[in-house]
């Protein structure tokens, strides 16, 4: 005996995404990603009309349902109540994806559009945002698919999304491998964590300072460290260890990321590799600067 669906009825299952997260972390250009993509997309859907609109006609398309803290009948116990129902029930193969983002930046976001919190319409922006993320903190620990936007733009996103969904199902797991700096704090959504900063640094080193770590140099620099090829292979092989099992359990994404004291160098170079290793055993990879992202966006907007 299992508790696992069978293989079949997911296949003739109705492909449910329930798009939640915080106010201003995105989910409304999520859901219209999603509905570019083909889905049914209803945003603001009351919880008490989900299970009467799949008691209807099956549709020929999969669904994408927003649900935010402004549903009129929104709570945290009433929408876990609807993922467990929708969970068991076989006509249905739910996932939900939650948009995350920092209080900083969304604090940032509601600063720049003057926007009023749904919970805070006559307090500072600030006291809504801290008092939903403690409240959606449950839904979030149920999230098969967790994006996290604090730095990413409306494109980026909406190819986030997209990527995504790019999978036939769920029978795929999607890869993110990330680098990140410490000095910025870890990146947020990430599923493994390893630190790099026991490596030797190219910063050190004048030729391989203004470099960073696609490049051949300052790759080959790295690998050159004593510590480096016994630490990444047993880094990938736990990683391709955990991966077949994560898509077991049903996860449809997994973030891994890098870090290194500035995120140029040692955490970009075993992104890299990593990345290139999975996506030639036949992952579906996708790979995140961020430090290089950011660094990139400065110079652009410095042009005019």
């Amino acid at each position: 005996m299992t508790d696992k669906k069978d293989k079949t009825a997911d296949a003739a299952a109705q492909r449910i995404v329930l798009v939640t997260g915080a106010s201003g972390a995105g989910r409304t250009t999520a859901i219209r990603a999603l509905e570019d993509a083909g889905y049914e997309a209803i945003d603001n859907l009351p919880l008490r009309m989900i299970e009467r609109l799949l008691d209807t006609t099956p549709l020929d398309h999969p669904l994408a349902l927003g649900i935010d803290v402004r549903n009129r009948d929104f709570s945290v116990e009433g929408m876990l109540q609807v993922i467990d129902s929708l969970s068991v029930d076989p006509r249905c193969a739910v996932e939900l994806l939650y948009l995350d983002c920092s209080s900083d930046v969304l604090i940032r976001r509601y600063s720049e559009t003057r926007r009023r919190h749904p919970l805070a319409p006559s307090e500072s922006p600030q006291d809504g945002i801290l008092r939903e993320l403690e409240l959606l903190a449950p839904v979030r620990a149920r999230a098969s698919v967790l994006i996290d936007t604090s730095d990413l733009s409306v494109h980026d996103l909406k190819d986030e999304v997209l990527r995504w969904i790019g999978q036939p199902g769920t029978e795929m797991l999607a890869v993110s491998v990330q680098s990140f700096s410490y000095k910025r704090g870890i990146a947020r959504g990430l599923d493994l964590v390893f630190d790099a900063r026991f490596l030797r640094n190219p910063h050190w080193e004048p030729a391989l300072r203004a470099l960073d770590g696609r490049t051949p140099e300052v790759a080959a620099y790295v690998a050159d460290d004593a510590r480096f090829d016994e630490f990444f292979d047993r880094v990938h092989g736990m990683v391709e260890f955990l991966l077949p099992a994560y898509g077991e359990e049903g996860k449809s994404h997994l973030s891994i990321g890098f870090g290194c004291t500035g995120g140029k160098h040692r955490s970009v170079a075993l992104a890299e590799k990593l990345a290139n290793a999975l996506a030639q055993a036949g992952w579906q990879v996708s790979i995140r600067h961020r430090e290089l992202e950011r660094r990139a966006e400065g110079q652009a907007g410095g042009k005019q």
